[in-house]
């Protein structure tokens, strides 16, 4: 059964453009990376690793920050079989992660089918997860504050 810890790190560029995944699971269900975390396993480690299964970005070369901001939600109930009985919610800890535009990045197909780099905005009218609308709101935050 899955923890019900998870990770969610927005990666984002200078020029505000942030990445999206598209899950192969679900049609019309974008959001950013995320997933829960693994026995003995810190959240910045389930993040880095995380970030790499799903688009191929090593943290290392880069700056992974916690945004010391966390949401405790419902599981949806179609994913609830991934976790223990009587498990109804997960709390989520949001990380971000800014990199170059031209960094390549390498989908994992069995969790995502599409990726694409869009601005904030768009980005918060196309994610499905209300938690990965706050994340997005607190990106355009950090870079406000930053220009």
């Amino acid at each position: 059964y899955k923890i019900p810890i998870s990770i969610l790190v927005v990666i984002y560029t200078k020029q505000s453009s942030t990445l999206l995944l598209h899950r192969a699971d679900k049609k019309n269900y974008w959001q950013s990376v995320t997933g829960s975390i693994e026995k003995k396993e810190t959240l910045i480690e389930a993040a880095r690793r995380e970030v790499y299964e799903e688009t191929g970005i090593n943290t290392n070369e880069y700056s992974l920050q916690d945004w010391k901001l966390n949401h405790k939600y419902e599981i949806y109930q179609h994913w609830r079989h991934r976790y223990e009985p009587n498990i109804t919610h997960n709390t989520e800890h949001i990380f971000g992660l800014e990199i170059p535009l031209e960094t390549p990045i390498k989908l994992s197909t069995s969790e995502h089918v599409d990726y694409k780099w869009v601005k904030i905005d768009e980005a918060k009218k196309r994610v499905f997860s209300w938690t990965n609308v706050i994340a997005l709101e607190k990106l355009n935050e950090i870079q406000y504050l930053s220009s």
